[in-house]
């Protein structure tokens, strides 16, 4: 009896009456049936998760190396933020605020007369507000010698608050050894956090 017969003669219900090589057979195609859908239902879908994982990874050792980074330096970063803090504050420290503007320009005005200059003009200007400072802007006019003038501007350097001299401009006076200083003061001071929001 030939194979094909017997394979058309198999009776299901008594499976127990196939011969040896049908039942092998039989196996081999469940054996193989079984593989092909695991295959396409599970191992696909893994093998797909894999993938996109595997594309992932990249990404994540880059970032888990800079974390890494980051964690092996935060002793120094903590100093480095706390030398950043001490910093900010000193430098705070030499803007004055709102109230202290008036004082400021006061000095201003005693270093300008002890170096011998004459003032025209010291008008407050505009004021131009930042991120967290307020740059209050002073109209300077005055006269004096150029030593004279070259002091001023030397002793407002050396103030302990922040004074910058900004649109200098000097014309001589006409038959004397005298100049005219006209310029616009840079004052600075913070802002309080209701005045920043």
């Amino acid at each position: 009896m030939g194979l094909i017969e017997e394979l058309n003669g198999l009776d299901f219900n008594d499976i127990g009456s196939w011969t040896r090589r049908v039942k092998l057979i039989m196996a081999g195609v469940l054996a193989i049936g079984l593989i092909f859908a695991g295959y396409h239902f599970v191992i696909k879908k893994q093998i797909a998760s894999l993938t996109k994982v595997e594309k992932k990874e990249p990404t994540l050792k880059n970032t888990y190396l800079d974390k890494k980074a980051l964690a092996i330096n935060l002793d120094a970063y903590k100093q480095q933020m706390v030398e950043a803090e001490e910093t900010f504050g000193v430098l705070l420290k030499q803007l004055p605020n709102e109230s202290e503007i008036p004082d400021l320009l006061i000095d201003m005005t005693q270093v300008g007369l002890s170096r011998g200059l004459q003032f025209q003009q010291i008008r407050p200007g505009n004021v131009i507000e930042k991120d967290f400072y307020a740059e209050k802007l002073v109209n300077v006019r005055a006269t004096g010698t150029y030593h004279q003038i070259a002091g001023f501007v030397s002793d407002i350097a050396a103030l302990q608050r922040i004074i910058n001299v900004d649109n200098f401009g000097l014309r001589r006076i006409a038959g004397t050894d005298e100049l005219t200083l006209n310029a616009v003061t840079k004052t600075y001071h913070y802002l309080e956090e209701a005045d920043v929001k």
